[in-house]
């Protein structure tokens, strides 16, 4: 008789309690002691570029140990929550590492979001101290604030390196909330992802056989590093493998074009918008990436049509994979010496092996779909090394569902093919990935719901060529309007509460949705309406 797997044990912040796993099979052990090696081996080595500015290994030490002290005066310390709202510049970076030198939970909160959103994410996470632009201050709504002029760095944030605070010496517990990454839920409002600082190092460490660094290597990151992800992507995974991370302001295709010849940039990450761009655009030259050894595409499907232009005009290929914010990146990729479908997602990366499951949790044959789960692999170095997420701040319920049997549930669709490769079949939550950012439906209907004239919406993803979706709405109004005048109307008063590229860009009145037996909205009949509009 089958018997399902029991729901985890969690804490008073929703987060699971379990036995410590097998330490990483190299170092360092903790995000906090990441330049360690850098700074006895090759101090004078480029460790961060930001435009004309460079740090070495030991400049950045000494401003991290810095702002370690001077956060610490403010009171920071274990388990406090700091936000950092900033564009990709070095003062960010040097938050982050300071943060993790405490102890300290870090919070990184997009830009783009409004201040309604912000505010909503700093209160759930409880956060202590926002650091973000002298313009958007005032999001911090009695937190303790520091202010960073984006186009120096500097302002309070320099001020308060300047002063040179000694960093108190803190024991950091490796296992313990380092980072908050959010996501969606099925109430409308994110889930805060919280990671500890074992679960952030993996990815670099593991990278150092997978793809070893070339001579001179320099790391570029273009994408947002408020999103955890491209923090651990991006420069920790450059300072764990010793090499130089280069910060991109521009993510144009020309733009991003010249950063790449200009630093030399030799691995970078990319969304699909971003690919097609640099594909697409004509005053782009085959020869200006020539330096990239590694491109990874990530956050969203890369279509086999953009691969082979890709190898067609710069001559290598660009990898694909799998990842999602709860482990805390990817976890497939491509492997260049193996065979790659087109619908494939890549092999599971070294510490952790992918599982498929049916309803009841049961492993199914190779071939078959169910849900996508994610495990440490029991042999070898990386042996029972991996974790996931901690869980969902404050939402035991979530954090067990997801976290049942030991295994990470990903709510995704999916198999393994006869190579051991992924094939993803269905998307979780019905995600929408435009131009390789996460829109989630409910979200966006929360907002959409909030307007007077609207009775019922429905958000969905419509394809698109360039974006790879963009958001749709269909909205049932509450009374007699003209339905260009309710469109214009939801439109502004979604771009007052959404961050712009969460607000629908495509929207159809309709006097009724379709339903189901069931009373569930069936969105597959809705895509049609969207003909024309």
């Amino acid at each position: 008789m089958f018997v399902p797997h029991p729901l985890p044990q969690v804490d008073a912040h929703g987060l699971v309690v379990r036995s410590t796993p097998a330490p990483l099979p190299e170092g360092p052990s903790t995000v906090s002691a990441c330049l360690e090696t850098g700074c006895r081996d090759h101090p004078d080595r480029p460790a961060l570029i930001w435009n004309d500015h460079t740090l070495t290994y030991s400049d950045l030490d000494l401003r991290v140990e810095a702002a370690a002290g001077g956060l610490a005066s403010l009171g920071i310390g274990p388990g406090d929550r700091v936000a950092c709202s900033l564009p990709n510049r070095p003062a960010l970076v040097e938050a982050f590492l300071a943060t993790q030198r405490l102890g300290a939970v870090w919070l990184g909160i997009n830009t783009n979001l409004v201040a309604d959103e912000a505010l909503w994410l700093l209160d759930d996470a409880g956060a202590k101290l926002l650091i973000t632009a002298p313009d958007r201050l005032a999001i911090g709504e009695g937190r303790l604030t520091i202010g960073v002029d984006p186009s120096t760095g500097n302002d309070e944030w320099g001020m308060l390196l300047d002063a040179g605070l000694p960093a108190p010496t803190v024991e950091v517990d490796p296992q313990a909330p380092a980072a908050i990454a959010y996501t969606s839920g099925t109430t409308g409002r994110p889930k805060g992802a919280v990671h500890s600082q074992h679960n952030l190092l993996w990815p670099g460490i593991s990278s150092r056989y997978a793809y070893p660094a070339v001579d001179g290597e320099h790391h570029g990151t273009a994408l947002a590093l408020t999103i955890l992800n491209m923090l651990v992507l991006g420069p920790l995974w450059a300072f764990l493998r010793g090499t130089t991370a280069v910060l991109l302001e521009r993510t144009d295709a020309v733009g991003l074009a010249t950063a790449v010849r200009r630093h030399r940039i030799n691995r970078i990450t990319l969304v699909p918008t971003m690919a097609h761009d640099l594909v697409a655009h004509p005053d782009v030259d085959g020869g200006d990436l020539a330096t990239l050894t590694q491109t990874i595409i990530g956050a969203g499907h890369t279509p086999p049509a953009l691969r082979t232009a890709w190898l067609e005009k710069f001559g290598t290929r660009a990898l694909v994979g799998y990842g999602l914010t709860e482990a805390p990146t990817g976890v497939t990729r491509e492997h260049v010496d193996r065979p790659m479908r087109d619908d494939g997602a890549g092999y599971p990366l070294e510490p952790l092996r992918v599982v498929i499951v049916d309803e009841d949790d049961r492993e199914v044959p190779g071939g078959e779909t169910g849900e996508i789960c994610l495990a440490p692999v029991a042999d070898g170095r990386w042996a029972g090394t991996w974790t996931p997420m901690l869980g969902y701040w404050n939402s035991g319920t979530a954090t067990a569902e997801a976290l049942r049997g030991e295994m990470l549930h990903t709510g995704d669709l999916g198999l393994l093919d006869e190579h051991g490769q992924l094939v993803i079949r269905g998307r979780r939550t019905e995600m929408i990935l435009r131009g390789g950012a996460n829109v989630y439906p409910v979200e966006v209907e929360r907002v959409l719901l909030e307007h007077s004239g609207v009775e019922e919406a429905v958000v969905l993803g419509l394809p698109d060529q360039r974006l790879g979706e963009v958001v749709a709405a269909c909205l049932v109004p509450s009374g007699s309007t003209n339905p260009q005048t309710l469109a214009d109307e939801v439109t502004t008063f979604c771009r007052d509460r959404l961050a712009r590229y969460k607000v629908p860009e495509r929207l159809v009145v309709v006097n009724s949705l379709p339903r189901n037996a069931m009373g569930k909205v069936v969105k597959a009949e809705l895509a049609p309406r969207f003909d024309g509009s």
